[in-house]
């Protein structure tokens, strides 16, 4: 948190109904939190951190940036560049641009199936559909409706991309992978729920 408060000094950090000291760590480190009284899952944490980021009327760009560690400070900051430059809404985050990430074959076969997935149901042509690191403009951060509370939401953004005709890009991106953002991510086979979470909801 104090890495990233060096390039970005206004940081909001959602803090999901947890029952650990990551709230007050967050506070400690210069954040913003803003709580949920119970869990309602990482889609209403993004909604609700963006919901707050809008407020402030200087804001033009807003990250979505997983606390576990995972993501690099220097790669948002090089997709807010390229929002920067006026011709992009969105700049989503992408493994397989370089080869800098290392994959389990299970995690790699099932990421590049939901891209499949994505580009059949949305048209939109990313080749890394479910990265949680991304960038918009104030246009794009006010468009986008974040419906799913769980992680469904990640599929739920690819489609309003496509529905709201936003102007998108893909930057590559070195995703860190250590046992703790292990712990705290999801597991591979937890596609089956995201699915039944877009078809049953």
């Amino acid at each position: 948190m104090e890495e990233a408060r060096k390039t970005f000094p206004k940081v909001v950090c959602v803090d999901d109904g947890s029952s650990d000291d990551s709230a007050a760590e967050a506070r400690a480190a210069g954040a913003v939190v803003v709580q949920h009284p119970v869990n309602l899952g990482q889609g209403a944490a993004l909604r609700t951190g963006l919901d707050y980021a809008l407020q402030d009327p200087r804001a033009d760009y807003f990250v979505t940036f997983d606390s576990d560690g995972q993501h690099r400070v220097e790669d948002a900051l090089t997709m807010v560049t390229m929002l920067d430059g006026g011709d992009l809404d969105v700049v989503v985050g992408s493994r397989f641009l370089d080869d800098r990430t290392k994959l389990s074959p299970l995690k790699r076969l099932v990421l590049r199936a939901g891209v499949v997935f994505e580009r059949m149901s949305s048209g939109v042509q990313l080749t890394d559909a479910h990265n949680g690191l991304r960038a918009f403009n104030r246009h794009a951060a006010e468009s986008i409706v974040i419906l799913q509370n769980r992680m469904a939401h990640a599929s739920e953004i690819v489609a309003e991309i496509g529905r709201n005709r936003l102007r998108w890009a893909e930057a590559p991106v070195h995703v860190l992978y250590t046992d703790y953002s292990r712990s705290k991510g999801q597991s591979v086979w937890n596609s089956i729920n995201i699915l039944s979470d877009l078809f049953l909801k």
